[in-house]
């Protein structure tokens, strides 16, 4: 079976390709649907773009001391040199270049022969852009970050007509502490690029780089960390092992963690059940089962609590907000708390997490703060935030007419007058 992250099967020839997919991103731009002969994840990525002008080149959110201040602080700035080491010979070969960018896709660092990147910076591939899929369409950085999986994206398969000279190859960046992703690594050029062996040397640097990571800051002995923003299954890290907890053990490790003095199992109960419902022996079953999981090093009770040092992600939140850090915060946010959890206990949680993030992206009124809380999945279809982010963007700004054509959108999806929401503008 092909590798469906490969642009090219082996013996394809690349011009027949490049015309076939062309044809069908003509198509697609007219009516709305992809060719079969469309990858599968090139067609979805298409469809998560087909809100933005297909001759438009991303923005820039960062730029002069902010940018090098962003960039100086950022993990992966302390994987540069390794990426310079496995793919420094190829961005200075003249037809290359690496690239690395966050995790919201802001490019960091852009490096290679000169004269490749002023043609790159044509489109705006340079240090400061946006080139997640919102603000750039298909491309392999942005595309890599949206499904969380390395990816090819071969000439005519960018959304953007003005990239569709170019191939690349880019597999995201995890933190190996806590799983929580960090960024990509990119290398763009020519058709030649569609290759097995680009995909797998974006491939190898990405793992090494989360090598070398975890060699830099290795796990505190006796610290456990919980992964459980934007994902249903929360992720515990203990001891060197990691484990990947079912949807009812995530939601009770989730509510210990909220009350670290303890819960009975009557309050776990009506956390998880709601009144309705509340069967203790079923809880204690539970809880039974999560500390054969654990282990009793982690989990105590009368009351039922964690024991030790448990640190977990959506702590991490509303600690950067509770120090007046939104775009910290927002660093530390790939998404809702276990969002196909209905527990009431964690709902009012995932409510209250949400909630205060999205009340201080508004009160700070920046506008990358703004485009970055819009791009997540809770503010995707928060009509507010997009009107302050039109509002924050100034009259050219490229960004502007994409805030503006997804307020009209989401206005017509609420059945608003249209002088509702144009009155604040």
């Amino acid at each position: 079976m092909a590798d469906p992250w490969l642009a090219l099967e082996f013996g394809v020839d690349p011009a027949e390709r490049i015309a076939q997919v062309g044809a069908a991103h003509e198509a697609f731009l007219t009516a709305g649907a992809a060719s079969h002969r469309v990858r599968e994840v090139v067609r979805r990525s298409w469809e998560r773009s087909a809100r933005l002008d297909p001759e438009a080149t991303p923005p820039v959110d960062l730029a002069d001391d902010v940018l090098a201040a962003y960039r100086a602080v950022h993990p992966l700035a302390r994987v540069l040199p390794l990426f310079r080491d496995l793919l420094g010979g190829i961005a200075q070969d003249g037809a290359h270049l690496m690239a690395v960018c966050d995790a919201h896709g802001r490019l960091l660092w852009v490096e290679g022969h000169p004269g490749v990147l002023r043609h790159a910076a044509r489109m705006n591939f340079v240090p400061g852009a946006r080139w997640d899929e919102t603000h750039a369409g298909t491309n392999a950085p942005g595309t890599a970050l949206a499904v969380d999986h390395s990816v090819q994206i071969f000439a005519t398969e960018h959304f953007s007509r003005p990239v569709q000279r170019w191939t690349c190859a880019a597999a995201p960046i995890h933190d190996p502490a806590t799983g929580r992703l960090l960024g990509a690594i990119d290398i763009t050029g020519g058709d030649h690029l569609a290759n097995p062996q680009s995909l797998a040397l974006v491939r190898a640097t990405a793992r090494a780089a989360e090598a070398q990571l975890a060699v830099d800051r290795p796990p505190e002995p006796g610290v456990a960390t919980v992964t459980a923003l934007g994902r249903d299954e929360a992720e515990l890290r203990f001891d060197g092992r990691r484990i990947r907890l079912g949807r009812r053990h995530s939601e009770l490790l989730v509510l210990l963690l909220q009350h670290p003095e303890g819960r009975t199992g009557v309050q776990l109960g009506l956390d998880l059940y709601g009144d309705d419902r509340l069967h203790p022996v079923t809880v204690r079953a539970e809880l039974s089962r999560l500390r054969r999981v654990l282990g009793p090093e982690l989990l105590d009770s009368r009351p039922y609590r964690l024991r030790g040092t448990v640190r977990a992600d959506f702590t991490t939140v509303a600690d950067r907000l509770d120090q007046g850090d939104p775009a910290g915060a927002l660093d530390a946010y790939p998404g809702s708390l276990l969002p196909g959890s209905d527990a009431p206990g964690v709902a009012r949680l995932r409510r209250l997490i949400d909630g205060h993030l999205r009340a201080a992206v508004l009160a700070a009124g920046d506008p990358a703060l703004l485009a970055a809380w819009t791009a997540t999945p809770a503010g995707a279809d928060d009509l507010t935030a997009w009107q302050a982010l039109a509002r924050a963007l100034p009259v050219g700004a490229p960004r502007r007419p994409l805030a503006l054509a997804h307020i009209d959108q989401l206005a017509g999806e609420y059945d608003l007058p249209r002088a509702t929401w144009l009155q604040r503008r």
